[in-house]
């Protein structure tokens, strides 16, 4: 007879949209310790501390995914007040770290704060939350240093302004460029397996599989992509992609 293996420590999930931009907040946090992360922590701090405060928890990781002040504009005041350290996103999105106060008087957005991180993430590296380990991908594209952060066992992927349901993150910022978020979706996102959900940084939930299948700006038949082989793709359907270029 062999043991048993242990059983994964269970996490929870909350979806909290935050500023007038209603970006998707991700609370995380572990049912049995109460402690308790925040992916892409925008705005509307008090809102996000009444959160904590109503399932009991203790805030002990900030993790960002890209610079963009409606998912990195309350970290520093997180940060400030709990003492919690604020991590990523990847070192090439500093430069939109620090516009957030800009950023946030153009959106008429007050309280908004720039920050630099504590630590940037790398591609490929392992991050551990209460027992559970998260991959990160670096994924350009929406900007420079714009990461996802997945879980392979629990089938979830955090992935700011990257992908959508029904649409992909824009490329007309400064860095941006459409084909590399092209390449980081088909070559970082799908290769993760068609089960794979996704919060997005807007708008609802959805999964890889039920995006190849039916967003019309990368779904297979537009993108060429077949698993580990790339077919032609469909120019009819690339021209008529009012994201095309």
């Amino acid at each position: 007879m062999t043991d048993a293996s242990p059983p994964q420590p269970k996490l929870q999930i909350r979806i909290i949209p935050v500023t007038p931009l209603q970006q998707n907040c991700s609370l995380i946090w572990s049912e049995e310790t109460k402690n308790a992360a925040f992916v892409d922590p925008g705005g509307d701090v008090e809102k996000l501390i009444g959160a904590l405060n109503h399932f009991g928890l203790k805030l002990t990781r900030i993790w960002l995914t890209h610079g963009h002040v409606d998912h990195a504009g309350a970290a520093d005041e997180l940060r400030e007040r709990l003492g919690v350290a604020v991590e990523g996103p990847h070192e090439a999105d500093q430069f939109w770290l620090d516009q957030i106060e800009d950023a946030a008087t153009r959106y008429n957005v007050p309280g908004l704060r720039n920050v630099k991180p504590d630590r940037y993430f790398t591609d490929g590296e392992v991050l551990e939350f209460e027992g559970v380990h998260f991959d990160v991908s670096h994924t350009p594209g929406h900007t420079p240093g714009h990461v996802v952060i997945h879980n392979k066992d629990a089938r979830i992927a955090f992935v700011g302004d990257v992908l959508f349901a029904g649409s992909i993150g824009r490329t007309d910022f400064p860095q941006g460029n459409h084909q590399q978020l092209i390449d980081s979706i088909t070559q970082k996102l799908w290769p993760l397996g068609e089960d794979m959900a996704f919060v997005p940084g807007h708008g609802p939930t959805s999964t890889f599989g039920r995006e190849r299948q039916t967003n019309p700006f990368v779904a297979d038949r537009i993108t060429g992509y077949a698993g580990a082989e790339k077919v032609d793709a469909d120019i009819g359907e690339q021209r008529s992609s009012k994201r095309y270029t």
